[in-house]
């Protein structure tokens, strides 16, 4: 696949569930077997993942902070790329904190209805309360303020998120910023 920004290479998948050539495309590209439930909501053209939902907690319990994850290559790599050139403390830089804020809100708001639905149904399924299970916490890959990943923005922004982060990447790497330095050599990310 070439080295070149996904600007219109994605399209949005509503798959409910994942299937199993989808496990096994992840399982690939993560270097090991998910541990928990997710559906693939952006793919390639040919089909392979680009960005993952995750369920809000793992297969165990534990809660999962990353609700959407970029998986796919060369996108993965890419942003990379511009987060090991100072992209996070430029995105915050020009982006400001108080819209990045309402971001994180936006995504815990989306996770949360996904949690309430979850425990209303084992509630349901056990008789009673449902109990005070482990909650996931925090924004965009788990955290309130700032940005932690430019990943997980960009992997929102290309599942439909209204991410200014994530458009912020978008933007960038279109731009080129993603681009390996020719007269370096730069590491990859071959997980």
């Amino acid at each position: 696949m070439a080295e070149a920004p996904p600007t219109n290479a994605c399209f949005r998948a509503t798959a409910a569930a994942s299937l199993p050539e989808d496990v096994e495309a992840v399982t690939r590209l993560l270097g090991r077997r998910p541990q928990g439930a997710f559906a693939v909501v952006a793919r390639h053209e040919d089909g392979s993942p680009v960005v993952i939902r995750n369920e809000p907690r793992l297969d165990d319990g534990t809660p999962m902070p990353t609700r959407y994850w970029l998986v796919g290559e060369p996108e993965r790599t890419l942003v990379s790329r511009l987060e090991s050139r100072g992209g996070v403390g430029r995105v915050e830089a020009e982006i400001g904190l108080e819209a990045i804020a309402a971001a994180h809100e936006r995504y815990a708001a989306e996770r949360d209805a996904a949690l309430a639905a979850d425990d209303d149904d084992d509630a349901a399924a056990a008789g009673d309360s449902g109990g005070a299970r482990p909650r996931p916490s925090g924004g965009v890959g788990g955290t309130r303020t700032g940005v932690k990943c430019l990943h997980a923005h960009y992997a929102w922004h290309l599942a439909g998120g209204d991410d200014p982060v994530g458009r912020w990447v978008a933007a960038h790497l279109a731009a080129g910023e993603g681009a390996r330095h020719p007269e370096r050599q730069e590491p990859t990310d071959d997980r």
